[in-house]
């Protein structure tokens, strides 16, 4: 059960709601931790044990050693298959359904948010949803072979030439889409409230939407474990897990 002590922050969190005329949310790997997923980028989680994140997870190690890149990825994708919605992400999906919520930004590539039910999703570190041939560009499901790497970890190959497909992640080196990267900006300039969910925004350039959006106005609400550059500037922060303020929020809309 929560603290008393966040009740108050709470429901100034869900007045902030409900006065707001465009709120968005930015979320970070601290909203799927509770999913039982580990913050990749972090070397305590055993993920970068015994390798080196420069050469299996970016765009030059890739194209140089993609057995490398595919061994190391291969238990994060079991992870990611195996891995279920918990309740911040229902609690983001119910408040976009009820209108509290116009669209969520998101660093994560575990496409749980859209498995939730959310709908207005920017992804700007991208997704394993799809992969796309290095060689020839044609794009498939990861549906098509996600099941033969885990179980057997072959390296995917395109159907058409035979080149190595490569998930349609954003690697070290590589750019963001800019179509995302725009739309996600755009409504950090556009919003009038901006939740910030389970990121500390140490990474660039979605660090920076938060500053964006009170640059132009709008109010900050911060839920995550640890203390963030922005919440100084945020009218709520509230430091603790995702998973159990996040539903109280969409609950205490409910009831107002």
């Amino acid at each position: 059960m929560a603290s008393p002590m966040f009740e108050h922050e709470i429901t100034r969190a869900a007045v902030l709601f409900q006065k707001a005329r465009y709120a968005v949310a930015l979320t970070g790997a601290g909203i799927s931790t509770p999913s039982g997923i580990p913050d990749f980028r972090n070397r305590d989680t055993g993920l970068w044990e015994h390798v080196d994140p420069v050469e299996v997870a970016s765009i030059y190690g890739f194209r140089r050693n993609p057995q490398a890149f595919f061994d190391w990825i291969r238990p994060l994708a079991g992870l990611l298959r195996s891995a279920e919605p918990n309740p911040a992400h229902h609690a983001l999906a119910q408040m976009e359904a009820k209108g509290h919520l116009k669209a969520l930004i998101t660093q994560n590539i575990d496409m749980l948010h859209t498995r939730a039910g959310s709908r207005m999703v920017y992804e700007v570190h991208g997704h394993l949803r799809t992969a796309t041939c290095i060689a020839c560009s044609a794009n498939y499901p990861t549906e098509s072979f996600i099941e033969s790497f885990i179980e057997g970890g072959a390296i995917p190959r395109c159907a058409a030439c035979g080149g190595i497909l490569k998930p349609d992640v954003i690697l070290y080196g590589e750019q963001l889409s800019a179509a995302v990267l725009h739309a996600a900006v755009r409504a950090a300039r556009e919003c009038d409230l901006m939740l910030v969910a389970g990121s500390s925004l140490t990474v660039a350039p979605a660090s920076e939407l938060p500053m964006l959006a009170a640059m132009n106005g709008a109010g900050i609400i911060i839920v995550n474990d640890d203390t963030t550059y922005i919440d100084s500037r945020a009218s709520v922060a509230i430091h603790a897990d995702v998973a159990e303020i996040l539903p109280r929020i969409a609950a205490e809309l409910e009831v107002k």
